[in-house]
Protein backbone atom coordinates (compact mmCIF):
# COMPACT_ATOMS: atom_id res chain seq x y z
CA UNK A 1 0.00 0.00 0.00
CA UNK A 2 2.53 2.31 0.98
CA UNK A 3 4.64 1.91 -2.59
CA UNK A 4 1.28 2.72 -4.69
CA UNK A 5 1.03 5.83 -2.35
CA UNK A 6 4.46 6.78 -2.87
CA UNK A 7 4.13 6.44 -7.00
CA UNK A 8 1.08 8.33 -7.02
CA UNK A 9 2.58 10.75 -5.08
CA UNK A 10 5.68 11.59 -7.70
CA UNK A 11 3.19 11.13 -10.31
CA UNK A 12 1.08 13.33 -9.47
CA UNK A 13 4.19 16.08 -8.52
CA UNK A 14 5.98 15.21 -11.44
CA UNK A 15 3.11 15.83 -13.63
CA UNK A 16 2.30 19.03 -12.03
CA UNK A 17 6.55 20.24 -12.38
CA UNK A 18 5.86 19.53 -15.95
CA UNK A 19 2.91 21.42 -16.50
CA UNK A 20 4.55 24.91 -14.61
CA UNK A 21 7.58 24.20 -16.43
CA UNK A 22 5.98 24.40 -19.65
CA UNK A 23 4.30 27.18 -18.54
CA UNK A 24 7.72 29.33 -17.78
CA UNK A 25 9.19 28.44 -21.17
CA UNK A 26 6.21 29.72 -22.91
CA UNK A 27 7.38 32.69 -21.09
CA UNK A 28 10.86 32.38 -21.75
CA UNK A 29 10.04 32.30 -25.36
CA UNK A 30 9.12 35.90 -25.85
CA UNK A 31 12.43 36.84 -25.84
CA UNK A 32 13.89 40.25 -25.35
CA UNK A 33 14.85 41.70 -28.55
CA UNK A 34 18.65 41.80 -28.85
CA UNK A 35 20.13 45.30 -28.09
CA UNK A 36 23.60 44.71 -30.26
CA UNK A 37 22.62 46.85 -33.57
CA UNK A 38 21.57 49.49 -31.20
CA UNK A 39 24.64 49.58 -29.25
CA UNK A 40 26.88 49.35 -32.71
CA UNK A 41 24.63 52.23 -34.06
CA UNK A 42 25.20 54.38 -30.81
CA UNK A 43 28.90 53.44 -30.31
CA UNK A 44 29.53 54.79 -34.22
CA UNK A 45 28.25 58.13 -33.80
CA UNK A 46 29.56 58.51 -30.31
CA UNK A 47 33.24 58.03 -31.68
CA UNK A 48 32.57 60.46 -34.57
CA UNK A 49 31.66 62.75 -32.48
CA UNK A 50 34.76 61.80 -29.93
CA UNK A 51 37.50 62.12 -32.89
CA UNK A 52 35.56 65.93 -33.71
CA UNK A 53 36.30 67.17 -30.19
CA UNK A 54 32.65 67.29 -29.61
CA UNK A 55 32.72 66.54 -26.11
CA UNK A 56 29.30 66.62 -25.00
CA UNK A 57 27.70 64.97 -27.67
CA UNK A 58 30.17 61.88 -27.37
CA UNK A 59 29.65 61.62 -23.87
CA UNK A 60 25.89 61.69 -24.02
CA UNK A 61 26.06 58.65 -26.85
CA UNK A 62 28.69 57.18 -25.08
CA UNK A 63 26.48 57.27 -21.93
CA UNK A 64 23.70 56.03 -23.83
CA UNK A 65 25.89 52.77 -24.74
CA UNK A 66 26.54 52.50 -21.00
CA UNK A 67 22.99 52.10 -19.77
CA UNK A 68 21.87 49.88 -23.16
CA UNK A 69 24.38 47.21 -22.04
CA UNK A 70 24.78 44.53 -20.16
CA UNK A 71 27.75 44.81 -17.90
CA UNK A 72 27.99 41.06 -17.76
CA UNK A 73 27.12 39.75 -21.53
CA UNK A 74 28.26 43.26 -23.24
CA UNK A 75 31.12 44.02 -21.01
CA UNK A 76 33.54 45.19 -23.39
CA UNK A 77 31.46 47.47 -25.09
CA UNK A 78 30.93 48.45 -21.58
CA UNK A 79 33.95 49.73 -20.41
CA UNK A 80 34.77 50.51 -23.87
CA UNK A 81 32.30 53.33 -23.36
CA UNK A 82 33.03 54.56 -19.68
CA UNK A 83 36.70 54.53 -20.56
CA UNK A 84 35.77 57.44 -23.32
CA UNK A 85 33.72 59.15 -20.90
CA UNK A 86 36.04 59.28 -18.20
CA UNK A 87 38.45 60.32 -20.86
CA UNK A 88 36.44 63.29 -22.17
CA UNK A 89 35.94 64.29 -18.68
CA UNK A 90 39.59 64.16 -17.67
CA UNK A 91 39.86 66.99 -20.97
CA UNK A 92 37.76 69.16 -19.10
CA UNK A 93 39.55 69.14 -16.15
CA UNK A 94 36.87 66.99 -14.09
CA UNK A 95 39.31 64.89 -12.38
CA UNK A 96 36.66 64.00 -9.81
CA UNK A 97 34.07 63.02 -12.11
CA UNK A 98 36.58 60.92 -14.16
CA UNK A 99 37.52 58.75 -11.01
CA UNK A 100 33.32 58.63 -10.13
CA UNK A 101 33.31 57.25 -13.96
CA UNK A 102 36.00 55.29 -14.38
CA UNK A 103 35.31 53.06 -11.21
CA UNK A 104 32.17 51.76 -12.11
CA UNK A 105 33.88 49.47 -15.04
CA UNK A 106 37.13 47.94 -12.36
CA UNK A 107 33.77 45.12 -10.72
CA UNK A 108 33.48 43.91 -14.61
CA UNK A 109 37.54 44.28 -15.62
CA UNK A 110 37.62 40.22 -14.52
CA UNK A 111 35.60 39.47 -17.44
CA UNK A 112 36.99 41.07 -20.18
CA UNK A 113 39.35 38.95 -22.63
CA UNK A 114 40.96 42.12 -24.15
CA UNK A 115 43.64 43.46 -21.50
CA UNK A 116 44.10 46.75 -23.69
CA UNK A 117 40.04 47.73 -22.12
CA UNK A 118 42.15 47.29 -18.58
CA UNK A 119 45.27 48.72 -19.63
CA UNK A 120 42.68 52.39 -20.44
CA UNK A 121 41.18 51.54 -17.35
CA UNK A 122 44.28 51.68 -15.01
CA UNK A 123 45.96 54.34 -16.43
CA UNK A 124 43.19 56.57 -16.94
CA UNK A 125 42.56 56.24 -13.51
CA UNK A 126 46.00 56.92 -12.38
CA UNK A 127 46.23 60.33 -14.00
CA UNK A 128 43.32 61.48 -12.42
CA UNK A 129 45.00 60.49 -9.01
CA UNK A 130 48.16 62.09 -9.96
CA UNK A 131 46.46 65.69 -11.00
CA UNK A 132 44.13 65.37 -7.63
CA UNK A 133 47.92 64.54 -5.76
CA UNK A 134 47.00 61.32 -4.58
CA UNK A 135 50.34 59.94 -5.50
CA UNK A 136 50.01 56.53 -3.76
CA UNK A 137 47.00 55.48 -5.29
CA UNK A 138 48.86 56.55 -8.83
CA UNK A 139 51.58 54.59 -8.59
CA UNK A 140 49.16 51.90 -7.54
CA UNK A 141 47.12 51.74 -11.00
CA UNK A 142 50.04 52.02 -13.40
CA UNK A 143 51.53 49.01 -11.59
CA UNK A 144 48.37 46.90 -12.18
CA UNK A 145 48.74 48.18 -15.34
CA UNK A 146 52.13 46.70 -15.73
CA UNK A 147 50.97 43.18 -14.39
CA UNK A 148 48.79 43.27 -17.47
CA UNK A 149 49.58 40.87 -20.93
CA UNK A 150 49.90 44.27 -22.66
CA UNK A 151 52.25 45.92 -25.86
CA UNK A 152 55.77 46.74 -25.48
CA UNK A 153 54.81 50.06 -26.30
CA UNK A 154 52.02 50.24 -23.15
CA UNK A 155 54.48 48.85 -20.70
CA UNK A 156 56.78 51.29 -21.43
CA UNK A 157 54.10 53.94 -21.63
CA UNK A 158 52.95 52.51 -18.15
CA UNK A 159 56.80 53.21 -16.68
CA UNK A 160 56.88 56.20 -17.93
CA UNK A 161 53.92 57.54 -15.93
CA UNK A 162 55.74 55.79 -12.86
CA UNK A 163 58.93 57.77 -13.20
CA UNK A 164 56.51 61.14 -13.96
CA UNK A 165 54.68 60.44 -10.09
CA UNK A 166 58.23 59.51 -8.69
CA UNK A 167 58.93 62.85 -10.24
CA UNK A 168 55.92 65.01 -8.51
CA UNK A 169 57.00 63.29 -5.04
CA UNK A 170 60.54 64.18 -5.88
CA UNK A 171 62.20 60.83 -5.75
CA UNK A 172 64.35 62.34 -8.91
CA UNK A 173 67.06 59.33 -8.27
CA UNK A 174 64.11 56.28 -8.31
CA UNK A 175 62.88 58.44 -11.65
CA UNK A 176 66.12 58.42 -13.22
CA UNK A 177 66.99 55.25 -12.89
CA UNK A 178 63.44 54.11 -14.80
CA UNK A 179 63.88 56.85 -17.34
CA UNK A 180 67.27 56.11 -18.35
CA UNK A 181 65.78 52.42 -19.11
CA UNK A 182 63.43 53.78 -21.44
CA UNK A 183 65.60 55.39 -23.87
CA UNK A 184 67.66 52.37 -24.63
CA UNK A 185 64.53 50.79 -25.85
CA UNK A 186 63.90 50.77 -29.66
CA UNK A 187 60.30 51.20 -29.25
CA UNK A 188 61.12 54.49 -27.46
CA UNK A 189 63.88 56.04 -29.11
CA UNK A 190 62.19 55.45 -33.10
CA UNK A 191 59.04 57.58 -31.81
CA UNK A 192 60.44 60.59 -31.34
CA UNK A 193 57.51 62.41 -29.38
CA UNK A 194 58.11 59.66 -26.73
CA UNK A 195 62.11 59.83 -26.71
CA UNK A 196 62.17 64.12 -26.14
CA UNK A 197 59.47 63.89 -23.20
CA UNK A 198 62.00 60.93 -21.60
CA UNK A 199 65.16 63.14 -22.57
CA UNK A 200 63.52 66.50 -20.74
CA UNK A 201 62.15 63.90 -17.94
CA UNK A 202 65.95 62.67 -17.78
CA UNK A 203 67.35 66.55 -17.68
CA UNK A 204 64.95 67.56 -15.43
CA UNK A 205 65.94 64.64 -12.60
CA UNK A 206 69.57 65.15 -13.30
CA UNK A 207 69.02 69.20 -12.41
CA UNK A 208 67.05 68.38 -9.11
CA UNK A 209 70.02 66.06 -8.05
CA UNK A 210 72.62 68.75 -9.23
CA UNK A 211 74.04 67.11 -12.48
CA UNK A 212 73.85 70.28 -14.41
CA UNK A 213 76.21 69.26 -16.66
CA UNK A 214 74.12 66.11 -17.59
CA UNK A 215 70.94 68.16 -17.43
CA UNK A 216 71.96 70.42 -19.97
CA UNK A 217 72.72 68.38 -22.59
CA UNK A 218 69.27 66.18 -21.93
CA UNK A 219 67.01 69.40 -22.28
CA UNK A 220 68.62 70.76 -25.20
CA UNK A 221 68.68 67.28 -26.93
CA UNK A 222 64.72 67.12 -25.68
CA UNK A 223 64.53 70.36 -27.26
CA UNK A 224 65.64 69.99 -30.52
CA UNK A 225 63.53 67.21 -30.99
CA UNK A 226 60.49 69.39 -29.89
CA UNK A 227 61.45 72.25 -32.07
CA UNK A 228 62.00 70.24 -35.50
CA UNK A 229 58.09 69.30 -34.93
CA UNK A 230 57.17 72.29 -33.62
CA UNK A 231 54.89 70.23 -30.76
CA UNK A 232 53.19 73.28 -28.44
CA UNK A 233 52.64 71.21 -25.42
CA UNK A 234 55.71 69.52 -25.72
CA UNK A 235 57.79 72.61 -26.13
CA UNK A 236 55.91 74.70 -23.64
CA UNK A 237 57.51 71.58 -21.17
CA UNK A 238 60.81 72.18 -22.48
CA UNK A 239 60.74 76.24 -22.39
CA UNK A 240 59.55 75.74 -18.43
CA UNK A 241 62.38 72.72 -17.70
CA UNK A 242 64.98 75.47 -18.90
CA UNK A 243 63.48 78.23 -16.88
CA UNK A 244 63.68 76.56 -13.81
CA UNK A 245 67.08 76.00 -14.98
CA UNK A 246 68.20 78.89 -15.06
CA UNK A 247 66.33 80.13 -12.87
CA UNK A 248 69.02 81.16 -10.20
CA UNK A 249 72.17 81.12 -12.87
CA UNK A 250 70.54 83.28 -15.61
CA UNK A 251 67.29 85.38 -14.23
CA UNK A 252 67.29 87.36 -17.53
CA UNK A 253 66.92 83.88 -19.53
CA UNK A 254 65.00 82.44 -17.49
CA UNK A 255 61.86 84.95 -17.61
CA UNK A 256 62.71 84.35 -21.51
CA UNK A 257 62.12 80.77 -21.51
CA UNK A 258 58.70 81.29 -18.87
CA UNK A 259 57.32 83.42 -21.32
CA UNK A 260 57.80 81.12 -23.97
CA UNK A 261 56.56 78.69 -22.16
CA UNK A 262 53.14 80.55 -21.55
CA UNK A 263 53.14 81.60 -25.31
CA UNK A 264 53.30 77.51 -26.25
CA UNK A 265 50.47 76.90 -23.72
CA UNK A 266 48.50 79.56 -24.73
CA UNK A 267 48.32 78.68 -28.30
CA UNK A 268 46.77 75.21 -27.58
CA UNK A 269 44.93 77.03 -24.72
CA UNK A 270 46.43 74.30 -21.86
CA UNK A 271 44.83 76.53 -18.58
CA UNK A 272 46.67 74.59 -15.95
CA UNK A 273 50.25 74.66 -17.85
CA UNK A 274 49.36 78.26 -18.49
CA UNK A 275 48.86 78.64 -14.83
CA UNK A 276 52.11 76.91 -13.97
CA UNK A 277 54.20 79.73 -16.40
CA UNK A 278 52.64 82.24 -14.90
CA UNK A 279 53.32 81.17 -11.41
CA UNK A 280 56.79 81.48 -12.45
CA UNK A 281 56.85 84.57 -14.10
CA UNK A 282 55.00 86.14 -11.35
CA UNK A 283 57.80 85.10 -9.32
CA UNK A 284 60.04 86.91 -10.90
CA UNK A 285 58.24 90.21 -11.94
CA UNK A 286 57.62 93.43 -10.37
CA UNK A 287 56.36 96.44 -10.50
CA UNK A 288 53.81 96.90 -13.48
CA UNK A 289 54.58 93.86 -14.96
CA UNK A 290 54.15 91.86 -11.80
CA UNK A 291 50.88 93.42 -11.30
CA UNK A 292 49.79 92.71 -14.86
CA UNK A 293 50.69 88.87 -14.54
CA UNK A 294 49.20 88.62 -11.34
CA UNK A 295 45.64 90.04 -12.62
CA UNK A 296 46.10 87.89 -15.85
CA UNK A 297 46.84 84.73 -13.00
CA UNK A 298 43.51 85.55 -10.87
CA UNK A 299 41.67 85.65 -14.04
CA UNK A 300 42.65 82.78 -15.81
CA UNK A 301 41.83 81.03 -12.13
CA UNK A 302 38.37 82.53 -12.03
CA UNK A 303 38.28 80.99 -15.60
CA UNK A 304 39.15 77.87 -14.93
CA UNK A 305 37.15 76.98 -12.24
CA UNK A 306 33.68 78.34 -13.87
CA UNK A 307 34.96 76.18 -16.78
CA UNK A 308 35.61 73.41 -14.67
CA UNK A 309 32.12 73.36 -12.83
CA UNK A 310 30.20 73.77 -16.45
CA UNK A 311 31.84 71.08 -17.55
CA UNK A 312 31.01 69.12 -14.43
CA UNK A 313 27.64 70.13 -14.52
CA UNK A 314 27.43 69.51 -17.28
CA UNK A 315 28.60 65.99 -17.86
CA UNK A 316 26.25 65.28 -14.27
CA UNK A 317 23.45 66.58 -16.24
CA UNK A 318 23.59 64.37 -19.08
CA UNK A 319 24.20 61.35 -16.70
CA UNK A 320 21.09 62.36 -14.61
CA UNK A 321 18.82 62.59 -17.70
CA UNK A 322 20.33 59.66 -19.24
CA UNK A 323 19.44 57.28 -16.24
CA UNK A 324 16.29 59.47 -15.49
CA UNK A 325 15.53 58.30 -19.20
CA UNK A 326 16.59 55.21 -18.83
CA UNK A 327 14.46 54.44 -15.65
CA UNK A 328 11.43 56.02 -17.37
CA UNK A 329 11.84 53.66 -19.81
CA UNK A 330 11.97 50.57 -17.98
CA UNK A 331 9.10 51.69 -16.44
CA UNK A 332 7.10 51.94 -19.70
CA UNK A 333 8.59 48.44 -20.95
CA UNK A 334 7.69 46.48 -17.32
CA UNK A 335 4.27 48.47 -18.13
CA UNK A 336 4.02 46.92 -21.82
CA UNK A 337 5.48 43.43 -20.54
CA UNK A 338 2.77 43.44 -17.68
CA UNK A 339 0.00 44.19 -20.03
CA UNK A 340 0.96 41.72 -22.47
CA UNK A 341 1.54 38.86 -19.73
CA UNK A 342 -1.90 39.41 -18.21
CA UNK A 343 -3.92 38.16 -21.21
CA UNK A 344 -1.67 34.61 -20.79
CA UNK A 345 -1.81 34.43 -17.40
CA UNK A 346 -5.70 34.52 -17.37
CA UNK A 347 -5.70 31.98 -19.88
CA UNK A 348 -3.40 29.86 -17.50
CA UNK A 349 -4.72 30.52 -13.96
CA UNK A 350 -8.21 28.35 -14.58
CA UNK A 351 -6.40 25.40 -15.98
CA UNK A 352 -3.40 25.79 -12.92
CA UNK A 353 -6.45 26.16 -10.57
CA UNK A 354 -8.17 22.78 -11.82
CA UNK A 355 -4.91 20.90 -11.22
CA UNK A 356 -4.31 22.61 -8.44
CA UNK A 357 -7.91 21.27 -7.38
CA UNK A 358 -7.22 17.83 -8.98
CA UNK A 359 -3.75 17.20 -6.86
CA UNK A 360 -5.74 18.55 -3.55
CA UNK A 361 -8.54 16.48 -3.79
CA UNK A 362 -6.58 13.37 -5.13
CA UNK A 363 -4.21 13.93 -2.00
CA UNK A 364 -6.78 14.68 0.58
CA UNK A 365 -8.43 11.23 -0.67
CA UNK A 366 -5.03 8.97 -0.79
CA UNK A 367 -4.26 10.59 3.06
CA UNK A 368 -7.33 9.72 4.07
CA UNK A 369 -7.20 6.29 3.18
CA UNK A 370 -3.74 5.78 4.31
CA UNK A 371 -4.40 7.82 7.66
CA UNK A 372 -7.14 5.67 7.91
CA UNK A 373 -5.35 2.33 7.46
CA UNK A 374 -2.75 3.74 9.70
CA UNK A 375 -4.97 4.35 12.83
CA UNK A 376 -7.00 1.23 12.00
CA UNK A 377 -3.37 -0.65 12.28
CA UNK A 378 -2.39 1.89 15.44
CA UNK A 379 -5.21 0.63 17.15
CA UNK A 380 -5.10 -2.81 16.57
CA UNK A 381 -1.23 -3.09 17.84
CA UNK A 382 -2.38 -0.84 20.94
CA UNK A 383 -5.31 -3.39 22.03
CA UNK A 384 -2.74 -5.77 21.30
CA UNK A 385 -0.06 -4.07 23.67
CA UNK A 386 -2.92 -3.31 25.93
CA UNK A 387 -4.06 -7.34 26.33
CA UNK A 388 -0.28 -8.44 26.57
CA UNK A 389 0.32 -6.12 29.50
CA UNK A 390 -2.84 -7.07 31.43
CA UNK A 391 -2.00 -10.77 30.68
CA UNK A 392 1.79 -10.34 32.31
CA UNK A 393 -0.14 -8.46 34.75
CA UNK A 394 -2.37 -11.32 35.79
CA UNK A 395 -0.13 -14.14 35.41
CA UNK A 396 2.70 -12.03 37.32
CA UNK A 397 0.33 -10.88 40.35
CA UNK A 398 -2.38 -13.34 40.37
CA UNK A 399 -1.23 -16.89 38.68
CA UNK A 400 1.01 -17.46 41.57
CA UNK A 401 -1.45 -16.78 44.37
CA UNK A 402 -4.33 -18.63 42.42
CA UNK A 403 -1.75 -21.61 42.50
CA UNK A 404 -0.79 -21.65 45.55
CA UNK A 405 -3.94 -21.00 47.25
CA UNK A 406 -5.36 -24.10 45.00
CA UNK A 407 -2.24 -26.00 46.29
CA UNK A 408 -3.16 -25.40 49.49
CA UNK A 409 -7.02 -26.49 49.53
CA UNK A 410 -5.71 -29.81 47.97
CA UNK A 411 -3.14 -30.29 50.91
CA UNK A 412 -4.83 -29.22 53.57
CA UNK A 413 -7.59 -30.65 55.64
CA UNK A 414 -10.26 -27.67 55.77
CA UNK A 415 -12.37 -29.54 58.10
CA UNK A 416 -10.25 -26.99 60.68
CA UNK A 417 -10.82 -24.21 61.32
CA UNK A 418 -7.22 -22.63 61.18
CA UNK A 419 -7.22 -23.88 57.62
CA UNK A 420 -10.59 -22.50 56.74
CA UNK A 421 -9.43 -18.88 57.73
CA UNK A 422 -5.93 -19.28 56.24
CA UNK A 423 -8.11 -20.22 52.65
CA UNK A 424 -10.29 -17.27 53.29
CA UNK A 425 -7.93 -14.71 53.57
CA UNK A 426 -5.46 -16.08 50.29
CA UNK A 427 -8.73 -15.77 48.91
CA UNK A 428 -9.53 -11.93 50.18
CA UNK A 429 -5.74 -10.96 49.08
CA UNK A 430 -6.12 -11.72 45.20
CA UNK A 431 -9.85 -10.65 45.22
CA UNK A 432 -7.68 -7.07 46.65
CA UNK A 433 -5.16 -7.35 43.74
CA UNK A 434 -7.86 -7.86 41.11
CA UNK A 435 -9.44 -4.99 42.51
CA UNK A 436 -6.33 -2.90 42.44
CA UNK A 437 -5.79 -3.92 38.92
CA UNK A 438 -9.76 -2.94 38.10
CA UNK A 439 -8.49 0.30 39.23
CA UNK A 440 -5.83 0.73 37.46
CA UNK A 441 -6.86 0.04 33.97
CA UNK A 442 -10.51 1.91 34.63
CA UNK A 443 -12.20 4.97 32.86
CA UNK A 444 -11.00 8.21 34.42
CA UNK A 445 -13.36 10.84 35.29
CA UNK A 446 -12.06 14.15 34.46
CA UNK A 447 -15.23 16.67 34.08
CA UNK A 448 -17.01 18.44 37.11
CA UNK A 449 -16.70 15.13 39.34
CA UNK A 450 -12.63 15.08 39.03
CA UNK A 451 -12.31 15.66 42.39
CA UNK A 452 -14.50 13.38 43.99
CA UNK A 453 -13.22 10.66 42.00
CA UNK A 454 -9.61 11.42 42.97
CA UNK A 455 -10.81 11.67 46.70
CA UNK A 456 -12.79 8.02 46.23
CA UNK A 457 -9.60 6.67 44.50
CA UNK A 458 -7.19 7.95 47.04
CA UNK A 459 -9.37 6.92 50.16
CA UNK A 460 -9.93 3.52 48.41
CA UNK A 461 -5.86 2.69 49.78
CA UNK A 462 -7.23 3.14 53.19
CA UNK A 463 -7.30 0.01 55.17
CA UNK A 464 -7.86 -0.37 58.92
CA UNK A 465 -3.36 -0.77 58.95
CA UNK A 466 -2.94 2.31 56.63
CA UNK A 467 -4.24 6.08 57.26
CA UNK A 468 -4.41 8.57 54.42
CA UNK A 469 -4.82 11.89 54.64
CA UNK A 470 -5.50 14.42 51.95
CA UNK A 471 -4.76 18.43 52.50
CA UNK A 472 -6.28 21.26 50.67
CA UNK A 473 -7.55 19.28 47.18
CA UNK A 474 -10.09 22.04 46.80
CA UNK A 475 -8.06 24.34 47.22
CA UNK A 476 -7.04 23.85 42.96
CA UNK A 477 -8.99 25.21 40.57
CA UNK A 478 -9.08 21.61 38.92
CA UNK A 479 -11.98 23.15 36.37
CA UNK A 480 -8.98 25.24 34.82
CA UNK A 481 -6.13 22.20 33.96
CA UNK A 482 -6.41 20.46 31.20
CA UNK A 483 -8.37 16.72 31.15
CA UNK A 484 -5.07 14.50 29.99
CA UNK A 485 -3.12 16.57 33.00
CA UNK A 486 -6.21 15.70 35.24
CA UNK A 487 -5.70 12.00 34.26
CA UNK A 488 -2.06 11.72 34.14
CA UNK A 489 -1.91 13.43 38.29
CA UNK A 490 -4.94 10.45 38.96
CA UNK A 491 -2.74 7.84 37.46
CA UNK A 492 0.44 8.99 39.04
CA UNK A 493 -1.08 9.03 42.39
CA UNK A 494 -2.58 5.60 41.91
CA UNK A 495 0.61 4.25 41.18
CA UNK A 496 2.23 5.70 44.17
CA UNK A 497 -0.50 4.14 45.87
CA UNK A 498 0.01 0.85 44.33
CA UNK A 499 3.52 0.75 44.97
CA UNK A 500 3.20 2.41 48.82
CA UNK A 501 0.52 -0.98 49.34
CA UNK A 502 2.48 -3.45 47.73
CA UNK A 503 5.87 -2.74 49.24
CA UNK A 504 6.26 -0.10 51.79
CA UNK A 505 4.49 -1.35 54.64
CA UNK A 506 3.47 2.27 55.72
CA UNK A 507 0.59 2.84 58.33
CA UNK A 508 0.39 6.79 57.78
CA UNK A 509 0.45 8.35 54.03
CA UNK A 510 0.16 12.06 53.50
CA UNK A 511 -1.04 13.98 50.03
CA UNK A 512 -1.11 17.90 50.03
CA UNK A 513 -2.09 19.69 47.25
CA UNK A 514 -1.00 23.51 46.85
CA UNK A 515 -1.45 26.29 44.04
CA UNK A 516 1.75 28.55 43.67
CA UNK A 517 1.56 30.95 41.07
CA UNK A 518 1.15 29.08 37.44
CA UNK A 519 2.20 26.18 39.14
CA UNK A 520 0.58 23.04 41.34
CA UNK A 521 2.75 21.20 43.75
CA UNK A 522 1.87 17.70 45.06
CA UNK A 523 4.05 16.51 48.27
CA UNK A 524 3.42 12.95 48.52
CA UNK A 525 4.76 11.44 52.45
CA UNK A 526 4.47 8.08 53.85
CA UNK A 527 5.89 6.42 56.68
CA UNK A 528 6.90 3.24 55.22
CA UNK A 529 10.40 1.27 54.97
CA UNK A 530 11.42 3.54 51.99
CA UNK A 531 13.85 2.60 49.12
CA UNK A 532 17.40 2.49 48.44
CA UNK A 533 17.31 4.74 45.43
CA UNK A 534 20.62 2.85 44.25
CA UNK A 535 18.88 -0.65 44.39
CA UNK A 536 14.97 0.43 43.32
CA UNK A 537 12.91 -2.93 43.76
CA UNK A 538 9.69 -1.46 41.51
CA UNK A 539 12.27 0.72 39.11
CA UNK A 540 9.78 0.64 36.61
CA UNK A 541 6.76 1.86 38.47
CA UNK A 542 9.23 5.14 39.36
CA UNK A 543 10.31 5.33 35.44
CA UNK A 544 6.90 5.66 34.55
CA UNK A 545 5.38 8.03 37.35
CA UNK A 546 8.67 9.82 36.42
CA UNK A 547 8.12 9.93 32.43
CA UNK A 548 4.20 10.73 33.12
CA UNK A 549 4.67 13.72 35.19
CA UNK A 550 7.56 15.18 32.58
CA UNK A 551 5.14 14.44 29.60
CA UNK A 552 3.09 17.42 31.25
CA UNK A 553 5.70 19.52 31.23
CA UNK A 554 6.38 18.68 35.19
CA UNK A 555 8.96 18.32 37.44
CA UNK A 556 9.25 15.48 40.12
CA UNK A 557 11.67 14.77 42.68
CA UNK A 558 12.08 11.06 44.84
CA UNK A 559 13.72 11.07 48.42
CA UNK A 560 13.59 8.23 50.45
CA UNK A 561 16.19 6.50 52.56
CA UNK A 562 15.91 2.85 53.46
CA UNK A 563 13.61 2.46 56.91
CA UNK A 564 13.16 5.80 57.05
CA UNK A 565 9.70 6.86 54.78
CA UNK A 566 9.27 7.79 51.16
CA UNK A 567 9.06 11.55 50.03
CA UNK A 568 7.83 12.60 46.32
CA UNK A 569 7.87 16.09 45.30
CA UNK A 570 5.64 17.10 41.97
CA UNK A 571 5.18 20.37 40.32
CA UNK A 572 3.15 21.04 37.08
CA UNK A 573 2.08 24.37 35.40
CA UNK A 574 -1.93 25.00 35.94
Amino acid sequence: MKQHIMRFFIFTFLAFLAFVSCQQKSRKNTSKKSTKPEIEKLIIIADRFYDAKKSDSAFYYYNKVKFICNPLTDTENYIGSINRMADIQQSQWDYIGSESTITEAIPYLKHIKNPDLAWNTYVTLSINYLNTYDYKNALLYNKKALELKIKTWQKLASQNNIAVILMEEERYRESLEILLSLIKETEVTSNDQFYAKALDNIGFCYFKTNNLKEAEYYLNESLDIRQRNKWPFDLGKSYLHFAKFHKKSNPALAKRYMLLSYEQFSIINNVDERLSSLKLIIQNSSDKELKKHSILYVNLVDSIFEIKQKAKNQFAKIKYDSKKEKNENLRLKTYKAENELQIEKQKNRNTISYIIIALSLSLITVLYFYLTLRGNKEKIEATYNSETRMAKKLHDELANDIYHTMAFAESRNLALAENRVQLINNLEAIYSRTADISKEKCAIITDKNYVSALREMIAGFGTPNTSITINRLDSVNWQNIEKSNKATIYRVLQELLVNMKKHSNASLVGIHFKTSEKNIIINYTDNGKGIDLNNITFKNGLHNIENRILNIKGKIEIDSVADKGFKVFIKFPA
